[in-house]
């Protein structure tokens, strides 16, 4: 099985660190990984968006051009990505940030403000992983045990206590309904 996920947004989203997560989350469960970032030149606010990787066989190229998954976190990843998701792929958008929906039929598409969720449950910069957990819950691609270990992989160790945000963050994105 191989899971060719494209996250896109704004820089300053935590677009790269969710891509990460996601990149050690395959690494720990013995997959074929690649994690390729690509942002402008702007640090915060400009077009950022990372290519994941998540095989069980070798990786060909690590641009994700046809995703199987997308994640999105503004209105131009939406308007630019949506089209090139492969038929029966699956779109994760965070319906607060993003106002428009796709058309397609051939995709499952989710809706989720996550931004909003993260502000109501004081986690802000939450939204991401949120949207990491609706994509988890939705696709299965790895267990909820080898993702809690790859947050802690990646939350640095000075910043630990907010590991424990991260998980909550993704619960909330499981468990919502819509």
């Amino acid at each position: 099985m191989t899971h060719d996920i494209l996250l896109a947004g704004f820089g300053g989203q935590g677009i790269l660190f969710a891509g990460k997560i996601l990149a050690y989350s395959g690494l720990m469960d013995d997959k074929e990984v690649s994690w390729l970032p690509s942002y402008g030149p702007e640090m915060r606010g400009g077009t950022c968006n990372c290519s994941v990787c998540i095989s069980d066989k070798p990786i060909g190229s690590p641009l994700v051009l046809e995703p199987s998954i997308l994640i999105v976190m503004n209105t131009p990843s939406m308007e630019k990505f949506a089209n090139a998701v492969k038929p029966d792929g699956v779109i994760v958008s965070d319906s607060t940030m993003v106002d428009v929906k796709t058309d397609r039929t051939d995709v499952r598409a989710f809706y989720i403000p996550a931004t909003q969720l993260a502000t109501d449950n004081d986690l802000q910069g939450g939204a991401n992983m949120i949207l990491l957990g609706k994509m988890f819950r939705e696709t299965g691609i790895v267990s909820m045990d080898i993702f809690k270990k790859a947050v802690e992989k990646v939350v640095p160790a000075k910043r630990a206590a907010l590991a424990a945000n991260n998980l909550k963050a993704v619960q909330i994105g499981m468990d919502y309904e819509g």
